[in-house]
C-alpha cells in the first residue's frame, strides 16, 4: 500500500493503494472453499495428505482466478498479473518441496529411517544432511521468484511511460504483488499448520486413555501428516519472509536516502565497516540459534531430573497406584520458557542498535542483508531436518522399515530407539530455533528501518 501511494500520486487512482486489501479478501474466500473441500464426499478419510492436497489445489486455482481478475480490473496490467501468479506459484513450490523432504513417502525420510538401522549417530548424520540439502532448492526457488517478479514489475513501468514510474519502483511493486500473491493462500496454510499439533495431542490422549490399538494407528497416521504440514508452513513462512525482507531492505535504503539527500547509497563490501556489518549479521543468526537450542536442552534436563526424583520417591507411580505430580513439571517448563528467552530477546533488539550506532547506516544495510540471508537458510535447515527426523521415527513405527532379511524393524527395536534419539534432537530444531528465526528476520528489518535516523553519520 505504501509503494502504491507513489503511483497513486501520478495517476490519481486509489486502486493502487487498495489493491492489496482486495486481493487478500479473494484469498480468504478461496481458503474457505478449500477448507470445505477437505474430506468432502468421503465416509472415512483414508489418506489425510491427499484430502488436504485436494483442498489446497481447489483454493490455489480459485486464488489464481481471483488474482487475474482483480489485477486486471484494478491495475489493468498483464505484467503485474504475472508477478502475482509468480508469488502463488512460489507458494505451491514450497508446499511440495517441504512434502518431499519431510513426508515418509519420499527418499529423504526413508533414507534417515534406513540410517537408523546402524544406530543414532548415523540417523543424526543423515537427518542433518537432509536439512542442509534443502537449502539448495529453497534458495533457487526464492531467487527465481524475486528475479521474475522484479523483472515483470520493471517491464510494467517501462511499458507505461505516462505513469512516470521508475523501473526500480516498478520492480519493487512487482515484488510486492508477488508477496501478496503468495499470501493469498496463507489462511489455508495456517489451517494445515494447526492440524499438526491437534493430531499430535490427539495421539497423546489416545495413548494416555489406553484407547484401542486401531485408534492409535489412525492418530499416528494423522500425526505423520501433521508433521509434514507443520514443516511446510514453516517453509512457506521462510519464503514469504524472504520476499518481504527484500522490500524492507529497499525501504531501509530509501529511508536513508531521504534523510541524507544522497541519490545513491552504496553497500560496498570492500569498506571494512560494511564487511564487518555483514559478518556480524550472519554471526547473530548462529549465536541466536545456540541460545535457543541450549535453552531447550537445559529445560529438558531439569524435567528429566524431576521425573527421576518422582520415580525415586514415589515407586507407586510406575505401578499405577500413585499419580505423578504433573503440576511440578508444567511449572518447570513454563518458568524455563520465560526465563531462557530473555537473553535471546535482548540480543536481537540490542545488538542491531549498538552496531548501528557504532558502524552507521551503510554497515547496517549489510548487516540486515547478510543476516536475513543467513537466517533464511538456517531456518530452512532446522525446520526440514526436524520434520524429517520426526517422520523417520513415524515411518519405523508404522512397520515400513525392514532389515536385509526382510524382517520388520518396528517399535522396541534398536532402529526405533535410534530414530527416537534423532527425533529428540530435531524437536528444538523445528519447534524452537527454526520458528524463532522467522521472528529474528522480521525484527532485524523492523528495527533497522525504524531506527535508521540514528544510524546516519
Amino acid at each position: 500500500m505504501i509503494l502504491g501511494i507513489a503511483i497513486y500520486l501520478a495517476t490519481n487512482d486509489p486502486a493502487w493503494i487498495f489493491y492489496p486489501l482486495v486481493v487478500r479478501s479473494i484469498g480468504l474466500l478461496a481458503s474457505i472453499v478449500g477448507v470445505y473441500m477437505v474430506g468432502a464426499g468421503q465416509a472415512e478419510v483414508t489418506d489425510a495428505q491427499a484430502s488436504l492436497d485436494r483442498g489446497y489445489w481447489t483454493m490455489t486455482v480459485l486464488c489464481a482466478i481471483g488474482i487475474i481478475a482483480v489485477t486486471m480490473l484494478m491495475l489493468n496490467s498483464w505484467w503485474l498479473v504475472a508477478s502475482g501468479l509468480v508469488g502463488l506459484a512460489t507458494s505451491v513450490v514450497f508446499v511440495y518441496l517441504t512434502q518431499y523432504y519431510t513426508a515418509g513417502s519420499w527418499r529423504p525420510v526413508q533414507e534417515i529411517a534406513r540410517a537408523s538401522r546402524t544406530g543414532p549417530a548415523t540417523n543424526i548424520i543423515s537427518g542433518f544432511a537432509v536439512g542442509l540439502e534443502t537449502t539448495g532448492p529453497t534458495a533457487i526457488a526464492i531467487s527465481v521468484a524475486l528475479f521474475v517478479s522484479y523483472y515483470c514489475g520493471s517491464q510494467w513501468a517501462v511499458s507505461n511511460p505516462r505513469l512516470n514510474v521508475a523501473s526500480e519502483v516498478g520492480g519493487l511493486y512487482g515484488t510486492a504483488i508477488a508477496t501478496m500473491g503468495m499470501l493469498t493462500t496463507v489462511a489455508y496454510v495456517l489451517a494445515m499448520d494447526t492440524f499438526g499439533p491437534i493430531t499430535d495431542n490427539a495421539g497423546g490422549i489416545a495413548e494416555m486413555s489406553e484407547a484401542p490399538e486401531e485408534t492409535r494407528v489412525r492418530t499416528d497416521a494423522l500425526d505423520a501428516v501433521g508433521n509434514t504440514t507443520k514443516a511446510l508452513t514453516k517453509g512457506y513462512a521462510i519464503a514469504s519472509a524472504a520476499l518481504a525482507a527484500f522490500l524492507l531492505f529497499s525501504a531501509y535504503l530509501d529511508e536513508v536516502k531521504k534523510i541524507t539527500g544522497i541519490a545513491h547509497i552504496p553497500v560496498d563490501l570492500t569498506d571494512v565497516r560494511v564487511f564487518i556489518g555483514g559478518f556480524l549479521g550472519a554471526t547473530l543468526v548462529f549465536f541466536f540459534c545456540a541460545l535457543t537450542i541450549r535453552a531447550v536442552g537445559k529445560a529438558a534436563g531439569d524435567i528429566i531430573e524431576e521425573v527421576r526424583r518422582q520415580f525415586r520417591e514415589n515407586p507407586g507411580i510406575m505401578q499405577g497406584t500413585v499419580k505423578p505430580d504433573y503440576a511440578r513439571c508444567v511449572d518447570i517448563t513454563t518458568k524455563a520458557a520465560l526465563r531462557e528467552m530473555v537473553l535471546p530477546g535482548i540480543l536481537v533488539v540490542a545488538f542491531p542498535v549498538i552496531l548501528g550506532l557504532l558502524l552507521k547506516a551503510e554497515a547496517m544495510a549489510s548487516f540486515l542483508m547478510v543476516g536475513t540471508m543467513a537466517g533464511i537458510l538456517m531456518a530452512t535447515v532446522l525446520n526440514n531436518a526436524g520434520g524429517s527426523w520426526d517422520n523417520a521415527k513415524k515411518f519405523i513405527e508404522s512397520g515400513e522399515l525392514k532389515d536385509q532379511d526382510g524382517m520388520v524393524l518396528g517399535k522396541g527395536t534398536p532402529a526405533h530407539a535410534a530414530a527416537v534419539v534423532g527425533d529428540t534432537v530435531g524437536d528444538p530444531f523445528k519447534d524452537t530455533s527454526g520458528p524463532s528465526l522467522h521472528v529474528l528476520i522480521k525484527l532485524l528489518s523492523t528495527i533497522t528501518l525504524v531506527l535508521a535516523p540514528l544510524f546516519i553519520r
